[in-house]
């Protein structure tokens, strides 16, 4: 159960840092970053999560969203990558003082 707990908190409870991950390749519609969340990191968040996510990273401006077609494609902006980084290194510090 512990275990089960810490993935979920990690994963799925948490997903802006997947979401910047996958904006730092690239520019990406809400659905394909669903698909590469599966994919590369392996679980599945919901339907509505990652426009949720994205509204939020946007609205602080993290993610900037641009139009092209019918489609609404995001990147990831500076104070985006600064976070991403931020996050990297907090994630870091935890598992060398966990080991």
């Amino acid at each position: 159960m512990p275990m089960k707990k810490l993935i979920k908190n990690n994963t799925t409870e948490c997903i802006w840092p997947y979401i910047l991950r996958i904006l730092k390749d690239g520019n990406k519609h809400a659905y394909v970053i669903r698909e590469e969340i599966r994919r590369r990191f392996g679980f599945k968040i919901g339907n509505m999560t990652a426009y949720v996510v994205l509204y939020s990273l946007k609205k602080k401006g993290y993610v900037e969203q641009k139009t092209i077609g019918r489609k609404k494609v995001y990147s990831i902006t500076k104070n985006g990558e600064k976070l991403l980084e931020d996050a990297i290194k907090f994630y870091r510090r935890q598992l060398l003082i966990l080991s």
